[in-house]
């Protein structure tokens, strides 16, 4: 079985472009919004990704919606804490997909990290 883990130096989760998170408004509430906006940089990618280390120069203080946790997830989307897993290992593989493609050392990398 699959085991939800983040894995470092990725980063396709700061890839924050609003033109491909068109329901942004329906998990996020207005001053969420508002600051998720401000965190748009160049690109799409968030202000706080470091693109040289490909780290978040603000992790331990970032937003509530940069965490997967399952009281967050139950929050934001209605994920149970036992669908988290499979709901993360889904969100995970389509943000690097469409970040980095099907193909690259990044999927391949948390497919591996993940057990697949």
């Amino acid at each position: 079985m699959a085991t939800w883990q983040c894995v470092k130096q990725c980063g396709a989760c700061c890839h924050l472009d609003p033109a491909e998170r068109p329901d942004l408004d329906e998990y996020l509430s207005p001053a969420e919004l508002e600051l998720y906006l401000s965190m748009v940089g160049e690109g799409g990618w968030c202000i706080n990704f470091d693109h040289t280390t490909r780290e978040c120069r603000i992790y331990p203080n970032r937003p509530r919606f940069c965490r997967v946790e399952a009281e967050v997830f139950q929050d934001m989307y209605g994920i149970e804490a036992e669908e988290l897993n499979d709901f993360a290992i889904d969100c995970c593989r389509q943000q690097i997909e469409g970040v980095y493609g099907d193909r690259s050392l990044e999927i391949l990398r948390f497919d591996r990290a993940i057990g697949l």
